[in-house]
């Protein structure tokens, strides 16, 4: 039997916060023995994180960054990231010298699915993906980025 743990994190808009969502994420793959999906999951979580970490400190937004993670039945995971910063991320086509901007190029070509939404009443909003399931979408990575 697999056992999934839905969970959520709450942090200020800090780089130093990354790692600990990614871990996060890494302890509940292990738990739902879903090691399969490891390398795309933290590579995404990551850069979902970042993104909402830096339109916060762009924006001088000092509201946290909430990750959201939870399995849809025993095979899809979901990571949902909110922020409380303006405006909607986009994704961007950048040269290939360009340093940063590539958060949701690779979000889009790597999850099986992904999407940006607002909620609420207030400003902010959240950027999600999915992995696993039907449509399995780890394979991609290495071959296509």
């Amino acid at each position: 039997m697999t056992t999934t743990a839905d969970f959520s994190l709450v942090f200020p808009p800090h780089p130093g916060w990354v790692r600990t969502a990614r871990e996060a994420v890494r302890t509940s793959l292990k738990t739902a023995r879903r090691d399969d999906l490891a390398d795309t999951a933290l590579l995404l979580t990551s850069e979902a994180v970042t993104e909402a970490v830096n339109a916060c400190r762009g924006s001088g937004c000092a509201e946290p960054v909430t990750p959201y993670v939870e399995w849809q039945g025993p095979d899809t995971l979901r990571v949902l990231v909110h922020d409380a910063a303006p405006g909607l991320p986009a994704v961007h086509c950048l040269s290939g010298d360009a340093e940063n901007g590539r958060g949701l190029l690779l979000i889009a070509e790597c999850a099986a699915g992904w999407g940006v939404c607002r909620y609420g009443p207030e400003s902010g909003k959240s950027v999600w993906f999915e992995l696993g399931g039907l449509g399995e979408a780890a394979p991609r990575l290495l071959g296509r980025v």
